[in-house]
């Protein structure tokens, strides 16, 4: 008897645990597509100099730190210093997604590879981490931390 129960259960275990990581991976995979869009966005808002989309991906509590040293705190600070930087820097902007790291269900840390080319055709290559959020079904920025890489 026992051993028939044993086998029912391992049986029942083998049906059910690849359901449940399947799942899992599907629910996963869909978040890390929205994050690919949400960065994305912030991407063509950017180029754009769309402030209303801006407020809409970015958490009101937002805070960047970019790779002159300045911080910019809260919503309207940070939109104001991008189009600023966006005006100073003007040129086109590309943000690769290079690993997503879930820290919960509801927060994660990206890190981009973050290429400016220039006007002048030159290109800036810096290093972008951003921390996102997940409110109310939707996936925000948290924060913003640009680097520029060192010269070896």
């Amino acid at each position: 008897m026992k051993t028939s129960f044993f086998l029912l259960f391992i049986c029942l275990n083998l049906v059910f645990i690849p359901s449940v990581i399947a799942q899992d991976r599907e629910e996963k995979n869909s978040k890390n597509q929205d994050i690919y869009l949400l960065i994305e966005q912030y991407n063509q808002a950017r180029e754009n100099k769309d402030t209303d989309l801006l407020e809409t991906i970015l958490t009101q509590d937002v805070d960047q730190l970019v790779s002159s040293g300045e911080w910019r705190r809260g919503i309207e600070t940070s939109i104001q210093g991008m189009l600023r930087s966006s005006n100073r820097n003007p040129g086109e902007r590309t943000i690769t997604i290079e690993t997503i790291r879930f820290l919960n269900p509801n927060v994660a840390i990206v890190d981009t590879k973050y290429e400016i080319k220039l006007d002048s055709n030159q290109v800036r290559n810096l290093w972008s981490t951003f921390i996102v959020v997940q409110q109310e079904g939707n996936w925000k920025i948290a924060a913003i931390r640009n680097m520029l890489p060192t010269q070896r």
